[in-house]
Formats: C-alpha cells, sequence, structure tokens
C-alpha cells in the first residue's frame, strides 16, 4: 500500500486536494461524535462521556491543523506561480507595454 500513496500525492495540487478531503472526513466524524455526546448526556455522566469529549477535542485540534495546512499549501502553489511567470517573463523579450510602463515609473 506504500507505493500506492507515494503515487498518489505528486504535486501542491494533489496534496491540497488530499487536505479537503480530509477535512470532510473529520468535519463527518465531529459530527458523529458531537451526536455520541448528546447521547451520552442524556444517560448520566460517565467515562465514556469523557472519552467522547476528548476525542472530540483533538478532532477539532485536527481540523485547524489541516485548515492550516491547506492554506499553507495555497500559499506555496500562489508562490510557485509567482516564480513561474516571473522566470517565463525574464526569458521572453520586454513588450511595449511594459516598456510604456517602465518609462512612467521613471518619469
Amino acid at each position: 500500500m506504500k507505493p500506492q500513496l507515494e503515487n498518489s500525492i505528486e504535486s501542491i495540487e494533489s496534496a491540497h486536494e488530499f487536505m479537503t478531503l480530509l477535512v470532510a472526513t473529520i468535519s463527518e466524524a465531529k459530527g458523529d461524535l458531537e451526536a455520541d455526546i448528546e447521547r451520552e448526556k442524556k444517560l448520566r455522566p460517565s467515562r465514556r462521556l469523557d472519552a467522547l469529549r476528548v476525542a472530540l477535542y483533538n478532532l477539532k485540534k485536527l481540523e485547524m491543523d489541516i485548515n492550516r495546512s491547506r492554506r499553507l499549501l495555497n500559499d506555496l502553489r500562489t508562490l510557485r506561480r509567482l516564480l513561474f511567470e516571473e522566470r517565463t517573463r525574464s526569458s521572453t523579450p520586454s513588450t511595449p507595454l511594459e516598456t510604456v510602463d517602465s518609462q512612467r515609473v521613471a518619469a
């Protein structure tokens, strides 16, 4: 199963898609846990209720971490696009519009 995982995340975009799926799964699990907590509250306080609350707390932390990772991946995608366009721009001759803009800045 390890080779399949290595092949599934080959780019920043595919990692971002994976994180999006993970957030959806976490959200679903949170909903299930919240329903379980409500059901346990109606019975009586127990160690099971405490364990469910700890699990929900950890899922919320995981969700925050995954959302933070998604933002970082998005930043990396943006930076890569900016760098790539900068490289392609520097390899092509300047257009008349760029010349006009540079003259305006000099004036």
